[in-house]
């Protein structure tokens, strides 16, 4: 089903599980926070970073199981989609939530809503990859780039905050 995209799949799934790396290292920079600011901040930004780069290199090792049905292609997919859907859903709640430090305005929108809506692609997707749509691999392809980039952003916002907030503890 994903003949000729193997190149293109390691390549995002090994870059997802190298930012997943990378934001351990990152974590190191919350050391000199108070535990419950870290846990907290932590719980509301990092994790779900991280859990959708996992998403994005589980899907991507999904494309590279040979003789994978389409159809239990499709249903892999889909619970990607709606775990990533229920965690986008649950990250905008904890970021409105009254305990949260006034978040950033653009932090609802890239932790929460559009996450919310590549995960809402995947679940399209896979319908589309258990009806057999042909296009349905290029869709896939698209929303798993688009959910990494996401995350990159994330990701780089957490390292340009935590990293000046570190720096100006004595």
């Amino acid at each position: 089903m994903f003949e000729g995209w193997d190149s293109y799949y390691l390549m995002v799934g090994s870059s997802a599980g190298a930012l997943i790396g990378l934001l351990f290292v990152v974590v190191t920079l919350t050391s000199g926070m108070g535990r419950d600011q870290a846990v907290r901040g932590q719980a509301v930004y990092m994790t779900p970073t991280v859990f959708h780069l996992g998403v994005v290199l589980a899907l991507s090792c999904i494309t590279a199981v040979p003789r994978l049905t389409p159809q239990a292609t499709a249903w892999l997919i889909g619970v990607g989609g709606l775990a990533g859907l229920g965690y986008a859903t649950f990250s905008t709640v904890m970021i409105r939530s009254p305990k949260t430090k006034a978040p950033h305005w653009s932090d609802v929108w890239y932790y929460g809503a559009a996450p919310a809506t590549m995960h809402l692609g995947l679940i399209a997707t896979a319908i589309a990859i258990g009806c057999g749509v042909g296009g349905a691999i290029y869709a896939l392809a698209a929303l798993l780039i688009a959910l990494l980039l996401i995350a990159i952003r994330n990701a780089w916002d957490l390292v340009t905050w935590l990293a000046p907030s570190v720096a100006e503890k004595p």
